[in-house]
């Protein structure tokens, strides 16, 4: 059965209705796990932007502080340096999103133009920025992490992974709706490689279904990540099939936005998926 998918963000515009939506990463960081910093300087980090927009991106999520394993945290005053040039200029023509965990940042992000806050912590690191979200209604990505990405991946440990996900979301979209934030703005994540081995990562992936029977747009950040160095042997530089094929797969069971460094790759990834799976 075809299915679109609609996203409201600030100042209540629609993203879609679409079948999918790709969310294209700038990092305006020194230490990117994958980019190695090659965006810091705000020139590049905007013509990059513009680039992917031309590849096929429908949000740009501009991030000003690494949140890969073992990352240090990075000052408000520094964040703010780094983000809010680049989400000036790219959001006079474009949706921009901010990927923050700092209420402050949050803020100052989208009155430079920010429509959306991708929220790695659920606003468990700087419990304001439910208060920030709240009042301005951004779109919300409310992504699962079990601690600090400076600690996340020392001991990860579940009892059953998938029922600890569910009742985390549950309960903290409960705070999202009370707060004042409208359900139609939020959309999960559930945070693959934060927090999470290889085979809590798989077992994500495989019951995907489930946190989509939540009722709200799945939201997927796998790109080029270490779950497929751990599986398969991989550099970070040799993971663009091993993301576009978990693309795939995912799209195809009905997650629709998709957050990637390669966005011409996944863009044709999912128009594949698309015209001959039957997914949407």
């Amino acid at each position: 059965m075809n299915r679109n998918y609609s996203w409201t963000i600030k100042g209540g515009r629609v993203l879609g209705p679409a079948p999918f939506f790709i969310a294209g990463i700038v990092n305006v960081t020194p230490d990117s796990f994958y980019d190695g910093g090659k965006n810091f300087d705000p020139r590049h980090a905007i013509m990059h932007g513009r680039q992917l927009i031309k590849q096929g991106a429908d949000i740009l999520d501009v991030g000003g502080e690494s949140t890969r394993p073992f990352a240090d945290p990075v000052s408000t005053a520094d964040e703010l340096a780094r983000v809010v040039p680049v989400i000036k200029e790219l959001s006079r023509e474009h949706v921009v999103s901010v990927d923050t965990v700092k209420s402050e940042v949050a803020r100052a992000a989208i009155e430079a133009g920010a429509s959306i806050v991708n929220d790695v912590s659920a606003f468990a690191q700087d419990p304001a920025l439910l208060e920030v979200v709240a009042d301005l209604k951004p779109g919300y990505v409310l992504m699962h992490s079990q601690g600090s990405p400076e600690k996340m991946q020392l001991s990860p440990h579940y009892d059953n992974v998938i029922k600890e996900i569910l009742s985390f979301f549950k309960k903290s979209l409960e705070k999202l709706v009370k707060s004042g934030l409208p359900e139609d703005h939020i959309v999960v994540d559930p945070g693959i490689g934060f927090g999470k081995t290889l085979e809590h990562n798989l077992e994500i992936l495989r019951n995907i279904d489930k946190i989509a029977n939540l009722g709200f747009p799945v939201y997927m950040g796998l790109s080029n990540k270490s779950v497929w160095g751990k599986l398969l042997g991989l550099e970070p530089d040799e993971r663009k099939n091993a993301t576009q094929a978990a693309t795939a797969v995912l799209a195809a069971r009905g997650v629709p936005i998709h957050r990637v460094h390669e966005v011409e790759l996944t863009r044709q990834t999912l128009k594949i998926v698309q015209e001959i799976s039957g997914a949407y």
